[in-house]
């Protein structure tokens, strides 16, 4: 087992907004979080990533408390992608994806030639290479997502953790990111908005509603018309795709 929790709980002052959360994610596999807006999937997400500690229950990578992990030794494994990550520095597009590689150093240590190949295959990856000597802020949204997801790339991480990835990009860049996360040779759990993208590129997802896990499973399981509408509040038919095989939702 990759990444499990165990009756995560969280509250910000009286309000609890993760609630008993349980889940187990084998390695290599993508589960997707789903949920409306304040259902407790970002917060979540930060605690899994060890951002966040909860008020009740644990995390455990391969079976340690990450509680007891330094930051650092969690840092080399999870990588976590936030869904708004701001600077005002105009750095360079390398440099900020060389921050992935921090983990991995110590202060004195020196950069290596295989540092840099880590970059550079991380940028290409997210179709970022050419930009790589770019400044910051000549970015647009999509752009600097894409650097982000870069970043964590470089990190090598076993697992990595998005927070709505595809947000300000276009509808290629949603697919080819979507494919390169369910591709990854990691574990990976993702908060994502789009129910096709949900059904088409994960092994398994959560539902959450009101901080609390209210379906798992896999797509088909999960995937229903009753979920949908109880959860989310719209009228939907579900069909098999004959283009990809997987479950594709129809709004009414």
């Amino acid at each position: 087992m990759s990444i499990r929790a165990e009756n995560i709980s969280w509250r910000a002052g009286k309000k609890c907004i993760v609630n008993n959360v349980s889940l187990e994610v084998k390695n290599g596999q993508t589960l997707g979080l789903l949920g409306p807006n304040g259902s407790g999937k970002s917060s979540l997400l930060r605690i899994l990533a060890g951002l966040r500690r909860p008020c009740a229950g644990r995390v455990l990578l391969d079976e340690r408390d990450i509680a007891g992990m330094a930051k650092k030794s969690v840092a080399r494994r999870v990588a976590f992608v936030e869904q708004h990550t701001m600077t005002e520095a105009n750095i360079r597009v390398r440099d900020v994806v060389k921050l992935g590689r921090i983990p991995h150093h110590s202060p004195l240590s020196s950069w290596t030639q295989e540092d840099e190949a880590i970059i550079s295959a991380a940028l290409e990856r997210v179709e970022m290479r050419d930009r790589s000597e770019q400044g910051w802020q000549s970015l647009s949204g999509g752009e600097r997502q894409r650097v982000h997801i870069a970043r964590a790339l470089a990190q090598s991480p076993s697992e990595i953790l998005l927070d709505e990835p595809t947000n300000h990009l276009d509808i290629h860049h949603q697919m080819q990111l979507m494919r390169l996360i369910s591709a990854l040779p990691v574990t990976s759990i993702v908060a994502l908005h789009d129910l096709n993208h949900a059904a088409m590129f994960c092994d398994a997802l959560i539902v959450m509603l009101k901080g609390e896990v209210v379906a798992s499973g896999t797509p088909d399981e999960v995937l229903t018309e009753a979920m949908l509408r109880e959860v989310f509040h719209v009228e939907t038919r579900i069909e098999v795709s004959p283009y990809h095989g997987k479950k594709h939702i129809h709004f009414l």
